[in-house]
């Protein structure tokens, strides 16, 4: 399976890499990780290629790693339409008080618009 993950440097965007990364050993996928800007996380756009090259090299996969700039959302369902991918991965969702599952715009973009299957990773 061909899998564009989004990782914008939030805590759980960097769980669902480490998930996915796993998922993607295990299951021979092809993955693409595009770091996208995300004004909410306190991580530069290097600090968050690091963390990926580790989890990468923890794993010893071979992945894509790149940079995408412009509205995260909207660039991650026009790269996995324009690009063939099969699946696109995020992280998100936390629960609210009442138990239910809030989303970041990224992960609510993605999953409104997108014509490919979408994971979300928590």
């Amino acid at each position: 399976m061909k899998v564009l993950l989004g990782i914008g440097g939030s805590e759980d965007s960097l769980d669902a890499l480490s998930k996915t990364a796993e998922r993607a050993r295990e299951a021979g996928d092809d993955l693409t990780v595009a770091i996208v800007e995300n004004p909410e996380s306190d991580r530069t756009p290097d600090e968050i290629e690091d963390a990926v090259e580790r989890v990468l090299d923890e794993y010893d996969i071979d992945a894509t790693v790149r940079h995408v700039s412009g509205d995260p959302g909207s660039r991650l369902v026009t790269i996995a339409e324009s690009e063939d991918f099969d699946q696109i991965a995020l992280g998100g969702g936390e629960r609210s008080p009442m138990g239910k599952l809030r989303l970041g715009h990224i992960a609510e973009f993605v999953l409104l618009n997108a014509h490919v299957s979408v994971t979300l990773v928590r």
